[in-house]
């Protein structure tokens, strides 16, 4: 599988123009599907990172909207024209168009081959995470991890076991909770990136727009 960031509070691959704003998109391409996985803030934003990365909105067959905050979905109004036919996974009202087909999983629900969402999980603001196998195990794709990463962790394993995390941690201060992973990266409204790169410099991975994963 291929991650690529295209929203997030920092530019990670400088010197072609990417821009960051305050909010979360990522890419994800296995051999199956084009999943993109929250939208960002602003649509404008979300089109031009894209664009400057070589990603065609059009080869984009799912979307997933971890929860309904506006820097996670704001994006998606814009990026609706560009899109062929898609399915969306979200916690909202059905939101289906000629090109979208809604889909509010509330369980654990497998959504292409080697990918999973944990489904809703409650908490301050109700919100999905994406759980991706590979090899050696399985890697958890978050938003901003509103119910806290002591409900998300434990509703992914048991899809399979963990072993890595990408994305928003909010105010997790939790650390031993994460400390037998193998990779950890703290993306968008991570409050503690300092202190986790600290404490696990070997597992910990700087985000930004532009960075890319193969898993």
């Amino acid at each position: 599988m291929k991650i690529t960031i295209v929203y997030d509070n920092e530019v990670y691959k400088k010197g072609i123009g990417l821009r960051s704003d305050w909010g979360f998109s990522c890419l994800i391409k296995t051999k199956y599907d084009t999943i993109l996985f929250d939208t960002g803030t602003n649509g404008e934003i979300l089109l031009h990172n894209m664009n400057k990365l070589k990603i065609n909105p059009g080869e984009i067959s799912k979307i997933v909207i971890s929860h309904e905050h506006s820097d996670h979905k704001g994006g998606l109004k814009s990026l609706i024209p560009f899109l062929e036919y898609v399915e969306l996974f979200h916690l909202s009202h059905n939101v289906s168009t000629n090109k979208i087909i809604s889909v509010i999983p509330e369980k654990p629900k497998k959504i292409s081959e080697n990918v999973w969402t944990t489904g809703r999980i409650k908490g301050i603001v109700d919100e999905q995470s994406l759980v991706l196998k590979v090899e050696e195990g399985w890697y958890v794709i978050t938003g901003c991890s509103h119910p806290g990463l002591e409900k998300i962790l434990p509703a992914a394993k048991k899809i399979g076991k963990v072993i890595g995390i990408i994305g928003g941690f909010h105010s997790f201060n939790n650390f031993k909770l994460i400390e037998n992973l193998n990779f950890i990266c703290p993306c968008h409204c991570t409050e503690y990136k300092r202190e986790i790169k600290d404490l696990y410099p070997q597992l910990y991975t700087e985000c930004g727009v532009g960075k890319i994963f193969e898993i």
